[in-house]
């Protein structure tokens, strides 16, 4: 009797568990359901084309998908500071940035090569000398450089080395402009040849060199500019018009460029002032004698 009670009692806790077993597969995939349904809520317009294909389909969204689009934490004080300084690097690049990034290396310009990585590659502080040949390791007769921007000596160089180092990572940077030169002739504080440090225009240049002096003739400023020909074209500047605000400051200097500045009517009244003693001398040879 007891041996079929044991009997019993096993085989009805079988028949439970296998009884229960699906409604628990069914309650787990109701609870995925659920789940699934949970993580749906504003959809993207992928997410909300792919619903209405089969609207009995749950879109899944994985929970850093959802971090993602939440909104950005950064203050509004740090974006309106990085527009700010996008705005000015804007405004400063035609001046003074695309001067360097279109600058064409000379001799006495001042370079540096560095490879990533590769230190006994890299040098500093080469000075390009009048051959414009410069020596780098592993490089026999070294590398021609005059004439070129920076970006382009560095590929060259890559190129080079591609021959010795995996993936070789170049990058060449101008320290000092000394190769581009202009001058400046004339009625001015102080004339001469100048070093174009940076892009500049007719009254900057004629600023550094001191000013236009009282008997220079601002109306009648020339720029002398070499063509390909070898003829120099003249071009005319009104400085007093720019310095009045009636022109803008618009003529910018390209190297080998020869500013002249012609004297004014006063320069030309001073001239005959200082031949007075010369005329009245010449009148001892004439019959007469200066009163």
């Amino acid at each position: 009797m007891t041996t079929v009670y044991r009997v019993s009692t096993l085989a009805f806790l079988l028949a439970f568990l296998i009884s229960a077993q699906p409604g628990m597969a069914q309650t787990s995939g109701t609870e995925v359901q659920k789940t699934r349904q949970r993580t749906t809520g504003n959809l993207t317009p992928g997410e909300e084309s792919e619903k209405k294909q089969d609207p009995n389909k749950p879109i899944e969204r994985l929970e850093s998908d959802q971090t993602s689009r939440t909104p950005s934490d950064i203050p509004d004080e740090t974006i309106a500071n990085r527009q700010e300084q996008i705005s000015e690097e804007a405004a400063v690049a035609p001046y003074y940035n695309n001067f360097f990034s279109t600058y064409r290396l000379g001799p006495e310009d001042i370079i540096s090569v560095s490879v990533f990585g590769q230190e006994r590659y890299s040098r500093s502080g080469i000075t390009v000398p009048p051959s414009g040949r410069i020596s780098l390791a592993l490089i026999p007769g070294g590398v021609f450089v005059n004439g070129k921007t920076v970006e382009e000596v560095g590929e060259l160089i890559r190129k080079r080395y591609d021959e010795y180092i995996i993936d070789p990572q170049v990058s060449v940077s101008l320290d000092k402009a000394s190769s581009y030169r202009y001058s400046i002739l004339g009625d001015v504080a102080q004339p001469g040849i100048r070093l174009m440090t940076h892009r500049m225009t007719v009254t900057e240049a004629l600023a550094e060199a001191g000013g236009v002096l009282p008997t220079g003739d601002r109306s009648r400023v020339t720029v002398l500019r070499r063509q390909a020909n070898g003829i120099l074209s003249p071009i005319a500047v009104n400085v007093s018009k720019i310095y009045k605000g009636e022109m803008p400051d618009t003529v910018y200097l390209v190297p080998g460029d020869q500013i002249v500045v012609p004297g004014n009517k006063f320069k030309t009244f001073q001239k005959i002032m200082s031949l007075t003693p010369v005329l009245s001398f010449a009148r001892i040879f004439t019959g007469g004698f200066p009163y």
